[in-house]
């Protein structure tokens, strides 16, 4: 179904079509009460930060919240909502990956971004879950859990195989 818009040019109307209209994105379900999550804005009473980070999507009775993209109009969530325990391991997992990103990086000559694509589809490939899937916004307690114990392995098998000095 296309719309059709109607412009008028000097007293002469014309007929202009128009695509489909753009669905408005659905408002993300709290996983851990299935409420829809409220968008809150810094300032607002609900908002959980001192400082600004930008609109949250919250749940506020379960205290769960995740940030939108960057320059979003449309207000999409980043992921699934974060409850504190979630938010506590999705830390760990960027401190466990990021020095894995930045030393390939500096390794290999290559951009901090495509160094952690890499490390992505690397531990989506160790966790069994699609790289589309392997998202520390998207990844759930369980995943994050065994995300974190997965690099904790490379780096000890790592470390034992290098010589000490």
């Amino acid at each position: 179904m296309a719309f059709a818009i109607f412009r008028v040019f000097s007293g002469n109307l014309s007929l202009m079509r128009v695509g489909r209209p753009v669905q408005a994105l659905p408002h993300p379900n709290c996983d851990y009460c299935g409420a829809k999550a409220t968008l809150v804005r810094p300032g607002e009473a609900a908002y959980p930060y001192q400082d600004g980070h930008g609109p949250l999507w919250l749940c506020e009775p379960c205290e769960a919240w995740i940030g939108i993209f960057a320059r979003s109009t449309r207000n999409l969530p980043l992921g699934r909502l974060a409850n504190a325990e979630l938010r506590e391991w999705k830390a760990k997992l960027h401190a466990a990956l990021e020095p894995m990103a930045e030393a390939k990086a500096r390794r290999d000559g290559v951009s901090i971004f495509e160094a952690r694509s890499k490390g992505y589809k690397w531990l989506a490939g160790e966790l069994k879950i699609e790289p589309k899937a392997c998202n520390i916004n998207l990844l759930d307690l369980e995943q994050c859990r065994a995300a974190v114990g997965v690099i904790g392995q490379f780096e000890q098998n790592r470390r034992a195989a290098t010589p000490s000095e």
